[in-house]
């Protein structure tokens, strides 16, 4: 009996782990859009590439792809479905970050674009050269985690406002964050599926995650459709063309 409960876990653990590097391959997707996106504004006649991205918003998300680069690399046995995904995510986005000090040119963008660089490179010698974390480095990065996840509802949250500030989703891409969804959702299954001794740090990013998404989503269609967004559009940019 409980042979075959160690087969049926050990099924889940692969299918939701494989379901999940999938749709973490989608997001990846969402967020080359993004970057696509910030490419086209700067070919067009827009003057602000980047406007209403939040920097804070981009870099806590940065550390959280990280976060989940490094961890994979921490547990036993060394987690495929987590580390290489997150390391292209943190890539994509580090352009991200790249590009919005390129369109503000501004000490902050610069200074969070180098150190999102001197962490991959931290990190990628730590892959190379180490193995595994002793059971107090692995407790250490459990804690980074969560400190992550509470930056990250923070950075969330300052997007959000930037988005009802300006009545405007600017450069936000929509699909960045429909396709981040997707693997926030199957980010929680792959979570249960790992058990929560293991899982739980990554169950509690994905649901803080999924829930500032749906927020975002929705602010989509408000900038499209309400009259105070339009208000403070023509506030914001009142020379301007309406833009959402």
């Amino acid at each position: 009996m409980s042979t075959n409960r160690q087969s049926s876990n050990a099924m889940l653990f692969n299918f939701f782990g494989t379901l999940n590097s999938i749709l973490i391959v989608v997001s990846l997707i969402g967020v080359f859009s993004q970057v696509r996106t910030i490419w086209s504004r700067k070919k067009g006649s827009l003057n602000r590439a980047t406007e209403a991205l939040s920097l804070n918003k981009f870099f806590v998300s940065f550390l959280a792809y990280y976060s989940f680069f490094v961890y994979g690399m921490s547990i036993e046995p060394f987690n495929h479905f987590i580390v290489w995904p997150r390391l292209s995510a943190a890539l994509l986005v580090a352009v991200i970050l790249y590009e919005i000090w390129f369109d503000r040119k501004t000490a902050a963008p610069l200074t969070f674009f180098i150190f999102a660089i001197f962490l991959l490179t931290s990190g990628a010698i730590f892959g190379l050269t180490a193995g595994t974390y002793e059971d107090e480095g692995r407790h250490l990065m459990t804690i980074m985690i969560v400190v992550i996840t509470i930056f990250l509802a923070q950075g969330y949250i300052h997007q959000i406002t930037q988005v009802l500030k300006l009545g405007s989703t600017g450069a936000l891409d929509i699909k960045m964050s429909q396709f981040i969804l997707l693997m926030d959702m199957s980010t929680i299954a792959f979570a249960f599926a790992m058990g929560l001794e293991d899982g739980w740090p990554l169950l509690l990013l994905a649901v803080v995650s999924a829930c500032t998404k749906l927020i975002i989503l929705y602010l989509f269609r408000w900038a499209r459709t309400s009259l105070l967004a339009e208000r403070r559009r023509h506030a914001a940019h009142p020379l301007n063309v309406d833009k959402c």
